[in-house]
């Protein structure tokens, strides 16, 4: 149960502290709060429950998420991937459908880490990925709309085309002070890192637009006007639960579990690449099951990794969970002691919040670029994304996996007689007369989304231990998004570290797809040859 269950903070403890370290964890941690406020508050409103419980969330899950965790960096609490998914839920369930949802969903994720699932990651698509988040991204920036523009609308359809539909035909109520406040944060969000790159623009943009509204008494909506007094408390509450109805909670539960363990893993492989380090997956899935079963006793909402907190948390000198555990605490002392001024935040502000986390999110630039790739990517991406908008989440996930999965089996059949013919599976290089500073490794077969993860790290394992790593690719018949997804990060990570990258043997095919991905550029025209004789003989000048 310990190799299982191996909390990072633990085995950090026990090793020991640096003192400057720790220091600068706090100094992050409080850094990661103060960001984590506003979009607390706005992912919660978002979903439709009221901005204390998205607090609520990440103080408790953040907590646990970072205490039990596998992951040195991982920021947990509430995500923009999860409003659409609550929305839903609280539409068709209510709140109490919501709890017993997020526990159910608690538990799934606890029993995917003790069913060592946490590699499952590796299974889904780059374009997949891209599709859902960047359909994510247009839904909510689609329920923005409202009060972005101040529409005097009561009730906003759930659906994309309807909502979409009633704010043409509302369009005549549009709140002019609204637009231009939520205009003001967009650019105060975006363009204040220019002038401080310490405080967070979205916490700034909260506060001046804020004190705008109250100092000029601006007519537009706020938190209070729309949810009420906020409470400034956190206390304990157990759901009633009707045994007999659970069955119609498992649907909402599955998709929350799938959901938090896509994003909390691929957080966590993000900040892996950013401070070289390893997580822990099946802990940190165990630890993302404990929060979500904890947390809605306290009134909160699905929680999960959270990409651009633990990359703000990393960026500020975070290093260890000690900065994840100061994140919450932080949060923690702002709700009991400040958080009863939230209540004058302007919806519209919120909106302009939300707009920059949604343009964030979409990942336009990586969706442009996988539309350049393969036709079965393409499909992928489109099918996951459009589905996402227009259908379900969990439908589109599921559709994904399964089309990828028929179409990568296409191409392998369509590629079999080329790897048979090519591939002669008793012949055995010997590397042992090469320098001991150039190291070479051979990749066999297709580098696509199963294999790319396993591919990836054992390159950059083999790679930090030379000055010169040449990568032998006659037997790569194709690389997928994936692949070279991950490909991109491995390159940019050993060449951090100073080391010669090689390509020899790369198909036409591999190259001409290699060029669209930009590739070419990054490792050099002129490290990439025909023949493995060449690219050693490059290798050993390098070396001189």
């Amino acid at each position: 149960m310990s190799k299982l269950f191996s909390p990072k903070l633990f085995s950090l403890l026990k090793a020991g502290l640096d003192r400057k370290q720790l220091s600068n964890d706090v100094m992050a941690g409080i850094v990661v709060g103060i960001v984590a406020l506003p979009l607390a508050i706005a992912f919660a409103v978002a979903s439709g429950v009221s901005p204390d419980k998205g607090l609520i969330t990440a103080i408790v899950a953040g907590l646990i998420i970072s205490f039990f965790g596998g992951s040195r960096v991982q920021i947990g609490g509430p995500t923009g991937a999860f409003i659409v998914i609550v929305y839903g839920i609280v539409e068709t369930h209510g709140i109490g459908g919501l709890i017993i949802s997020t526990i159910m969903a608690g538990i799934l994720l606890v029993i995917f880490g003790c069913l060592k699932l946490g590699t499952l990651l590796k299974y889904f698509p780059h374009p997949l990925i891209v599709g859902f988040t960047s359909g994510i991204a247009l839904v909510i920036f689609s329920t923005q709309i409202k009060d972005a523009l101040g529409l005097d609308i009561d009730k906003v359809p759930s659906d994309f085309l309807a909502k979409w539909e009633m704010y043409f035909t509302h369009i005549d109520s549009l709140n002019l002070t609204a637009l231009i406040l939520t205009v003001a944060t967009i650019l105060i969000t975006i363009y204040s890192k220019k002038i401080t790159s310490k405080i967070p623009g979205s916490f700034i943009a909260i506060i001046a637009i804020t004190l705008s509204v109250q100092l000029f008494e601006l007519p537009v909506t706020t938190i209070e006007s729309f949810f009420g007094e906020i409470p400034t408390s956190i206390s304990i509450s157990f759901p009633a639960i009707e045994w007999g109805n659970l069955t119609q909670y498992i649907a909402p539960a599955i998709t929350i579990a799938l959901l938090g363990a896509i994003e909390s893993l691929l957080s966590a492989v993000v900040a892996d690449g950013m401070i070289g380090g390893n997580h822990r997956s099946n802990t940190e899935l165990i630890a993302q099951g404990i929060a979500n079963i904890v947390t809605p006793f306290f009134g909160g909402i699905p929680a999960t990794g959270a990409i651009a907190r633990t990359a703000t948390n990393i960026k500020n000198g975070g290093r260890t969970p000690i900065a994840g555990i100061v994140h919450a605490l932080t949060l923690l002392l702002i709700m009991l002691f400040f958080g009863k001024w939230a209540k004058l935040i302007p919806m519209s502000c919120l909106a302009g919040v939300l707009i920059v986390v949604s343009y964030n999110m979409s990942e336009w630039r990586v969706f442009r670029s996988i539309l350049k790739s393969s036709g079965f990517d393409i499909l992928v991406l489109l099918s996951t994304f459009f589905l996402t908008v227009l259908v379900d989440l969990t439908i589109a996930i599921e559709v994904g996996v399964v089309l990828s999965a028929v179409l990568f089996m296409k191409r392998m059949a369509d590629k079999g007689e080329q790897i048979q013919k090519d591939v002669n599976i008793d012949l055995i290089e010997d590397y042992s007369d090469l320098p001991k500073d150039i190291s070479v490794y051979e990749i066999s077969g297709p580098f696509f989304f199963a294999s790319a993860k396993e591919y990836a790290q054992l390159i950059q394992q083999i790679g930090l231990k030379s000055k010169t790593i040449v990568i032998r690719m006659r037997h790569v018949p194709f690389i997928d998004a994936t692949g070279f997804h991950n490909f991109k990060s491995v390159i940019q990570t050993l060449q951090n570290s100073d080391v010669t990258i090689i390509l020899s043997g790369v198909n036409e095919s591999v190259l001409q797809d290699m060029k669209r991905y930009d590739l070419i550029s990054k490792i050099g025209e002129d490290q990439i040859f025909d023949s493995f004789n060449h690219a050693l003989d490059y290798a050993k000048v390098c070396q001189n």
